[in-house]
């Protein structure tokens, strides 16, 4: 068996959970509406886990969710719903429908770690397999200290907020934050947004 676990994420915006999710040791796919999802399936149903957004393009996850379920060779796979903050009371559908769970969005990453290393031990995955706990990019050096400035800038970036959104939202000039996120990136010993994120998040720098 495949040593990793393979992830099917189906979601028009999945850039936090496609370049981070590799490196704790899954091997992901991605679909970014439910029609090439479900395409995707067809093709090859041999995912071990589908993390799958509510709100897509062509085709939303509930209609997604009830096309997986309702076909025997996908009918069983474990499914992670990824649903905002103002579908609350979708949320318990979405579990009737066959959700094995759900995380709102915005999530955190660790959260988002930890449901879904439960839900593949739930569903007996590889049993003798190990999912990386470590961050591979992460060096022996130690790390400097983040000014409070430098904390608030990264849990933006951490919240998906683009360097002129960060700009607009802490009223101040674009150039000033990215000269923030290339001392972050100093400090943190890493190359880029997400390596800072996951390794902030990791050593609760940010929450």
């Amino acid at each position: 068996m495949n040593s990793l676990a393979k992830i099917l994420i189906i979601d028009d915006n999945p850039k936090l959970m496609e370049d981070a999710l590799p490196m704790y040791g899954y091997d992901v796919s991605v679909a970014h509406d439910g029609l090439v999802g479900l395409k995707m399936l067809d093709e090859n149903c041999d995912y071990n886990l589908i993390l799958l957004d509510v709100v897509m393009p062509n085709l939303d996850g509930w209609e997604t969710l009830r096309s997986i379920r309702s076909n025997p060779k996908t009918e069983k796979i474990p499914i992670i719903m990824l649903t905002s903050v103002t579908e609350s009371a979708k949320q318990i559908s979405g579990l009737k429908f066959g959700a094995d769970d759900y995380i709102t969005k915005p999530f955190i990453l660790p959260n988002l770690l930890a449901r879904i290393e439960a839900l593949l031990r739930r569903s007996n995955w590889n049993k003798d397999s190990k999912v990386a706990t470590a961050l591979p990019f992460v060096k022996d050096e130690n790390i400097s200290p983040l000014t409070e400035r430098e904390k608030e800038i990264l849990s933006l970036v951490a919240k998906g907020k683009s360097n002129s959104q960060i700009a607009e939202e802490l009223f101040v000039r674009e150039v000033t934050v990215k000269t923030h996120l290339n001392s972050i990136f100093r400090k943190l010993n890493v190359t880029n947004r997400v390596q800072a994120v996951l390794l902030a998040q990791q050593t609760e720098i940010i929450k």
